[in-house]
């Protein structure tokens, strides 16, 4: 009876999709790590910005939350089992759903963060099994199990990926030489094609979609390859060999963690593979079925911490050194770097959040690829390493550490004009519109009241 209800759902939803549904996934749109959030503080206190609340109740994990209106879902395990949540933006628990199995052997804990569409929720497990869930309830609409739908191979630490959707279509790289890349069905999880790749395991990577006129390619790395795949018919358009390592060199844990998602912009492809061939931007052909090598830099060679492209540089950590750094998009030549240690990255408000594998949370200033870093602030609450990366949304700069998720309010305030006159909006006009933003005044109102 269970089993005949979804799929009567996933025919209603199916019959009311629409191509233009928002897609709400992990590092914001487009997978970019830049998020919309305007009129937010220029530098913190001392101590940090005002931590609102803190749930500390999630398990063992990594996962980012993902931020859908007035809630957000987020991974985490217990007694070696996954679990999805969904909160309130008060920290208050809607309801949770234990998926299955988690990983519990080398850095235990869930790897995924949902992608959500409309009312349903796609979320892999550390097993690389992926569920489909009704977002208002938690209730389970599909799921295929890593090994016995996929005949899926494990890297070494657990399979960790971000579904993602286009259209009717949810994409999966379970890697071996069964089904190394498959789309599904996203309303049944019926598989409408599968593609053998190299055979290898698959490389931690999130994926990438990217959108040209006249066709989608999915992006995606396997542990020694990163591949293009037409994402309507399955076909391997392109690919580039990750040759640091070779061939009799390669096992588990050597040359195969490929761990940021690639970024397309203006023709071009941008990716960090710390542990393949490094910084790499490739040209894409117009119709999408050729790519050329514009430059290749080593020392930008994130493994995990994400990049991002502001106009025409990109920034991210190094792993080589303990330097987080910019390179000029046009050439790949190194603009700048800081020595703060390895971590992830994430932008807003003309400015960079830094959150490294010491636990400092930092506020960078940038400027045509010139860095400052300006204020920091340390998590010690919660477990486990510091490598989640930092979420924004509504102001709020959320981090996760372990089994805890801390809460800062990071949005410009007249408290906080009055503490830090240099910071944020300036006086007048701009300030105004700050206000705008994030005062339930109007800013003629505030005028009169002598604020401005």
């Amino acid at each position: 009876m269970k089993y005949t209800i979804s799929l009567l759902l996933a025919a209603l939803l199916l019959s009311c999709s629409s191509s233009n549904e928002k897609i709400y996934q992990w590092r914001g749109e487009d997978r970019g790590g830049i998020y919309p959030d305007t009129g937010l503080l220029k530098e913190w206190p001392e101590e940090g910005p005002e931590e609102i609340w803190m749930v500390d109740s999630l398990g063992r994990g990594y996962g980012s939350p993902v931020f859908v209106d007035d809630r957000f879902f987020i991974t985490g395990e217990v007694d070696s089992l996954a679990i999805l949540y969904c909160f309130n933006l008060q920290g208050d628990k809607i309801w949770q759903t234990t998926l299955g199995k988690e990983w519990v052997t080398s850095f235990p804990g869930s790897r995924s963060a949902p992608t959500i569409v409309d009312n349903l929720i796609y979320i892999g497990s550390g097993m690389g099994d992926l569920y489909c869930l009704n977002k208002v309830d938690g209730a389970k609409v599909w799921h295929k199990e890593f090994s016995s739908d996929f005949e899926g191979i494990y890297p070494l630490h657990g399979h960790s990926e971000a579904a993602v959707v286009m259209e009717d279509r949810v994409f999966w790289t379970p890697g071996g030489e069964a089904n190394n890349v498959v789309a599904l069905n996203r309303f049944t999880g019926e598989l409408i094609w599968s593609h053998p790749g190299f055979g290898e395991y698959s490389a931690y990577n999130p994926a990438q979609m990217i959108e040209l006129p006249h066709r989608y390619i999915y992006v995606t790395f396997s542990a020694y390859h990163l591949m293009g795949f037409d994402g309507e018919t399955g076909e391997m358009l392109w690919s580039q060999e990750q040759d640091n390592y070779p061939p009799e060199e390669r096992k588990p844990g050597y040359g195969d963690t490929h761990a940021n998602a690639v970024l397309y912009d203006a023709g071009a492809i941008y990716y960090a593979a710390g542990d393949g061939l490094c910084g790499v931007r490739l040209d894409l052909s117009d119709d999408g079925t050729e790519i050329s090598e514009a430059w290749r830099n080593k020392g930008f060679d994130s493994f995990m911490g994400g990049i991002v492209k502001i106009n025409n540089h990109l920034y991210g950590s190094a792993t080589s050194t303990k330097n987080f750094r910019s390179i000029d998009a046009t050439t790949g030549i190194l603009t700048d770097s800081l020595k703060i240690g390895h971590g992830a990255v994430i932008a807003a408000d003309e400015m960079l959040y830094y959150y490294n594998q010491r636990g400092e949370v930092k506020l960078i200033e940038y400027d045509a690829g010139k860095l400052k870093e300006v204020s920091s602030f340390k998590i010690t609450t919660g477990t486990g390493q510091h490598f989640s990366h930092p979420v924004i949304y509504g102001g709020v700069l959320y981090q996760r550490r372990g089994q805890s998720l801390m809460a800062y309010d990071i949005r410009f305030s007249i408290s906080a004009r009055e503490s830090f006159p240099n910071s944020g909006c300036a006086p007048g006009a701009v300030f105004a519109n700050c206000c705008k933003l994030l005062s339930p005044f109007d800013p003629e109102e505030l005028s009169h009241m002598g604020r401005l």
